[in-house]
């Protein structure tokens, strides 16, 4: 097997230093929330598209990113960054990649020295996401991470320096920001269309089948569904009530395999207190595939998405009628968007300080469910000002 990690990644586990990695119709027939299709034509075009280096080459890699960049007008695929020779060799094969922009985790910092790659896009567990950025970011490049952003607050507030420092543009994958049906549910919810919400519900998990072994290390993962599925559901709740929440209650689900769910949470279920009182029950989960949905109860009505977080096939309706929203290659969508703010010097609606806020929310469900205790989440809204809740 070949090495995927450089000696000095953070990893306790030997086995992870040698694995492999539009806009629609709204209801009433109001537009949906969301730049118009040709949106890429009202700015300025670069005089090539901006190269794009994907550091990891596992499943969302292979089936989503790398295909998304054959669609997108901005950006292309540039590069990639890969442990495994096989890997490389097959990637510059399918994708004509020169070799001089193929890189292993221990030549990565000579990315600094190719001007081909304008953007990294950090696609490793996210135990590592914190050094790589940093290392991007020392080389001078633009950085898209995946999310969650870190495994700790700690570490994204260290990325978001090392990212100011280098003067580049940052961003996290949060891809639904640019997906129409979730444009028209912020649009929905953040005017009231329906009324003031008052209820909101978010369900995301699936049963895990140890395919991927670095996301039940504690280490490596940062936690369980809770950071890799229930992110979804803080996202959507957020940004469809349009407001922080100030408290959080949790509990965890009972571990089914206390062998798989050694390290992280088999499941989670929490609620998020906002200052209005409206609710938002939540639930992710390992142990069990649960409804991917995202739904708010208003004053006069209601909206959902079910399924809801998905790579396409999203469904929407509320109490007037269906959505009728065209599904859309969300990951194009995401990326060329981020190539837009470089070639145009605009903020990227999906900043570090946004990963910030959302990593201080899960450690508050963390601490509400390790003590049985209600937690305030009043300290993140000093983060609001800057980045808002998803417009």
């Amino acid at each position: 097997m070949k090495t995927l990690f450089p000696p000095s990644a953070a990893s306790r586990r030997e086995f992870m230093r040698t694995l492999s990695l539009g806009v629609g119709v709204g209801i009433s027939g109001l537009p949906a929330l969301g730049r118009p299709l040709s949106w890429l034509e009202e700015n300025r075009a670069p005089a090539r598209p901006l190269g794009v280096a994907l550091v990891g080459l596992g499943k969302y890699s292979a089936g989503q990113l790398a295909p998304a960049l054959q669609q997108t007008k901005l950006c292309k695929l540039a590069g990639i960054v890969t442990g495994t020779p096989a890997k490389a060799a097959q990637w510059r094969q399918q994708y004509q990649i020169p070799a001089a922009n193929v890189y292993d985790y221990k030549t990565f910092d000579r990315i600094a020295d190719n001007p081909a790659i304008d953007i990294i896009y950090i696609v490793l567990p996210v135990g590592l996401h914190a050094e790589y950025v940093e290392r991007a970011a020392r080389a001078g490049k633009h950085v898209i991470c995946e999310k969650p952003m870190a495994v700790s607050a700690a570490d994204c507030r260290r990325m978001i320096a090392a990212m100011q420092k280098a003067g580049k543009k940052f961003s996290i994958g949060y891809r639904l920001h640019f997906e129409p049906h979730h444009r028209e549910m912020m649009r929905l919810g953040q005017q009231q269309v329906l009324g003031p919400i008052q209820k909101l519900t978010a369900d995301n998990g699936f049963r895990f089948g140890n395919d991927t072994p670095w996301r039940v290390d504690k280490e490596l993962a940062g936690g369980g569904p809770l950071m890799d599925m229930g992110i979804y559901c803080v996202q959507g709740v957020i940004y469809t009530k349009g407001a922080l929440p100030v408290s959080v209650t949790a509990q965890f689900a009972p571990k089914t395999d206390k062998t798989l769910f050694k390290e992280v949470e088999a499941g989670v279920n929490w609620q998020m207190q906002f200052a209005d009182g409206a609710v938002a029950n939540c639930r992710t989960s390992y142990a069990e595939n649960l409804s991917s949905r995202l739904r708010a109860d208003a004053a006069r009505g209601w909206l959902e998405l079910e399924p809801a977080f998905g790579y396409g096939g999203l469904r929407g309706q509320t109490s007037q009628g269906p959505m009728n929203i065209e599904n859309v290659p969300q990951q194009a969508r995401q990326m060329d968007d981020f190539a837009d703010c470089i070639i145009n010097n605009k903020p990227t609606r999906v900043p570090g300080e946004m990963g910030l806020r959302d990593i201080q929310i899960i450690e508050a469900i963390y601490r509400a469910a390790e003590t049985e205790q209600k937690v305030s989440t009043k300290n993140v809204v000093a983060v609001l000002d800057k980045v808002g809740v998803g417009k």
